[in-house]
């Protein structure tokens, strides 16, 4: 490949940032989008910051890139990502590379790395996290696709990734939709972090009566600890916000609806899939549909009653740190068990320490405690869950008086905590040797004649509950 270069296509904030970065790392880019005004606005503003080439056409951008050729596609998810990986294959040649850098699903990557390998053409399907901020100045990068597609591009993708400890926030994930898969997942554990989030500010402002200003400082100090991350920071930025000019607090103006774009609800579906019980990201999935029906809980609110109000203690401060940092390992548990459940799937081989490792730096979830996770799965590459890694069972321990406190301060004030509360659900449901599956079992049994086995002796057994009783075996 040339020394260093690569098309860009679609300049919306995502691309227009990568292309800038690209730039500032020595890199000669051809940016092109689908309006002609904003490739024109985008050299107005940054021509002159890079060695930039306007591209006005697909087939611009095949003449001022030489072969072998890397187009980066940085469009919306769906449609227009065929769209523009159909007009490329129009005008590049076998050898070339396109990379979709884009939150697009990964079974929509499979069949387009499928389809444009045939062709001769090089396809990579990477997720990309940091938002405006990491695109400009060093995001995360997760690539997925064949070795040889990632080696013409890998110097470029490491350039501008985030560094932490000198290591780039980016390393060869997988085959076909690996690199999408992972960041999928990674956007389900973002869904998580930031309800478990919400729903600790929501405790401490209704339980507490404690204002924004005063969060805010909450939340800065929290950051401080072992709690420090991305979201954490950004948090108290937020509730330290005020409108311009005015003593109110701009979030206390902010309409409680949270909007999506779907990579969660696509996690859930995905868990589904495979069997992974991956509650804490459904229920932030659940949280963000019942917010956006904001009609029917204005009518709820003077239909439906609560308990009788409660007094809180000064120590639930201390109590929800504890529990918001349990219930985040359990969320990172849980999309980590998804991961290793996806990677056996599609033979994918992840490297799930080499994960933490790029979730370090730039992107929205890197948090104090990524480390602690590469050193668990470093000194136990098979590890079932985080949970069981002696760090992280023993920080869950240390939690547990905590947790239960504020999940039961939560109830009595009439608080919603779902992803508080079914996070410790599923640390006590997995923590118990045996559990209630086997009425249900019974159950299905009796109406379905589904089967069951039995706890001391092997093989699969049926009773003819509405006949004679008789238990029979079914596997002989």
């Amino acid at each position: 490949m040339p020394e260093k270069e690569m098309g860009v296509v679609g300049l919306a904030t995502m691309g227009m940032n990568l292309a800038r970065n690209l730039a500032s790392h020595g890199v000669r880019v051809a940016v092109y989008n689908r309006t002609r005004q904003r490739t024109d606005e985008f050299m107005s503003s940054f021509g002159k910051d890079g060695d930039f080439h306007a591209a006005y056409a697909f087939e611009d951008l095949a003449r001022i890139l030489q072969p072998p050729r890397a187009v980066l596609v940085m469009v919306k998810a769906g449609a227009p990502v065929d769209e523009s990986i159909d007009s490329l294959t129009k005008v590049l040649e076998q050898g070339d590379t396109i990379i979709d850098g884009g939150n697009s699903f990964f079974q929509d990557t499979q069949r387009r790395a499928a389809a444009v390998e045939k062709l001769g053409l090089g396809y990579i399907g990477s997720g990309v996290s940091g938002g405006e901020e990491g695109a400009l100045h060093g995001p995360s990068i997760m690539p997925g696709g064949t070795h040889r597609s990632y080696a013409r591009v890998e110097d470029m993708l490491t350039a501008i990734a985030a560094k932490v400890d000198g290591v780039p926030c980016c390393t060869y994930i997988g085959p076909d939709g690996a690199g999408h898969f992972v960041k999928m997942v990674h956007n389900g554990i973002e869904y998580a972090d930031i309800q478990l989030i919400a729903e600790t500010y929501d405790l401490l402002h209704n339980a507490l009566g404690l204002s924004a200003d005063e969060l805010a400082s909450v939340f800065r100090e929290w950051n401080n600890g072992r709690l420090q991350s991305y979201l954490i920071e950004i948090t108290s930025y937020v509730l330290a916000k005020h409108d311009d000019g005015a003593r109110s607090s701009l979030v206390d103006a902010i309409e409680d609806e949270a909007e999506q774009k779907g990579t969660g609800r696509w996690t859930s579906q995905s868990a589904l899939e495979l069997g992974v019980p991956l509650t804490g990201i459904t229920e932030a999935v659940f949280a963000r549909m019942l917010s956006s029906q904001k009609a029917q809980r204005v009518r709820a609110s003077n239909l439906l009653q609560g308990p009788g109000a409660t007094k809180a203690t000064s120590g639930l401060i201390d109590d929800i740190q504890e529990a918001l940092y349990a219930s985040k390992i359990v969320a990172y548990a849980q999309g980590f068990e998804h991961l290793a459940a996806g990677s056996k799937e599609h033979r994918w081989d992840l490297d799930l320490g080499a994960l933490a490792t790029i979730w370090r730096g730039g992107c929205i979830i890197r948090a104090k405690f990524l480390d602690r996770i590469k050193e668990a799965y470093e000194e136990t590459p098979d590890l079932p869950s985080l949970m069981l890694a002696p760090f992280f069972h023993k920080a869950l321990a240390d939690a547990q008086p905590a947790w239960r406190r504020v999940i039961k301060t939560a109830v009595d004030q009439g608080i919603p905590i779902p992803a508080l509360a079914s996070s410790l659900a599923y640390y006590d449901g997995y923590r118990r040797a045996r559990g209630p599956a086997n009425l249900i079992q019974g159950l299905r049994d009796y109406f379905g004649a589904h089967t069951y086995h039995r706890t001391d002796r092997e093989g699969a057994y049926h009773t003819r509950w509405a006949q004679d009783g008789e238990e029979v075996r079914t596997d002989s």
